[in-house]
């Protein structure tokens, strides 16, 4: 997995955070959707997207080959 791919996950995790604040501030529910869940499932993407990156970090060689990576 390249490191656009992480942080391309990490930006996702961040618009699913800003959806689920926005319904929670506006008390809204979508079906099944309040701002609790889509809170809790873009932490959980942001985790994720953490993680890769951290591991991404962790095995580059050079502070250079990061991002091309």
């Amino acid at each position: 997995m390249k490191t656009k791919h992480t942080l391309i996950i990490l930006a996702i995790g961040f618009f699913i955070i800003l959806f689920g604040a926005v319904l929670k501030i506006t008390h809204m529910e979508i079906g099944p959707l309040n701002g609790n869940n889509v809170l809790t499932l873009g932490m959980f993407v942001e985790v994720i997207g953490g993680i890769l990156l951290i591991y991404k970090l962790i095995i580059a060689k050079k502070s250079n080959d990061f991002l091309n990576s």
